[in-house]
């Protein structure tokens, strides 16, 4: 690879990582390429990316990101996972590192801060953001129907007192 494909790699790989919430650093040392291809799969399925780096680049890529923190873990066979959901990545590499031991995950950071390989686990049983807008906007409409039907009562119990002494005079 020459000096400006580098160069040319360092920026699309920095304004990847500008645009990610999360990414987390993973080794990824004996995945084969069918592996590797599979957790791509499943990683954009979730709205993710997952990248096989050169640790070099990518710390020269991790300037002037709120990713700097994670620096001193890219020693060794790297790839990273990143994502705007900060649960996305997440979820996808956990589960993943669950079924296949060769990935392992080191660290990771959201937004500012660094996480270790706990802290990633504990992100990814955490519900997405779109199961937590669904959540809020069922909590929202609760209150609502339960107002209707409370409101609706009243209305209800009177049209049934009104039938009740209809059939009971026989005018119904």
């Amino acid at each position: 690879m020459d000096r400006t494909a580098k160069s040319e790699l360092v920026k699309t790989l920095n304004g990847t990582l500008r645009e990610a919430e999360l990414v987390i650093v993973t080794h990824n040392q004996g995945l084969t390429v069918a592996e590797t291809t599979d957790l791509r799969r499943r990683s954009r399925g979730a709205g993710a990316g997952f990248r096989v780096t050169k640790n070099r680049l990518t710390r020269l890529a991790l300037a002037g990101t709120k990713f700097e923190g994670l620096g001193k873990l890219f020693t060794g066979p790297t790839a990273i996972a990143y994502s705007r959901d900060p649960v996305a990545a997440a979820r996808v590499v956990v589960d993943f590192a669950k079924v296949n031991a060769k990935l392992v995950i080191l660290g990771a950071a959201l937004g500012g801060n660094v996480l270790d390989a706990e802290g990633v686990k504990s992100l990814a049983s955490l519900p997405s953001l779109a199961e937590l807008r669904a959540k809020l906007l069922g909590m929202i409409q609760s209150p609502a129907t339960r107002i209707a039907s409370v409101l609706k009562a009243p209305g209800g119990q009177i049209a049934r007192v009104v039938a009740a002494h209809a059939r009971k005079d026989g005018t119904a």
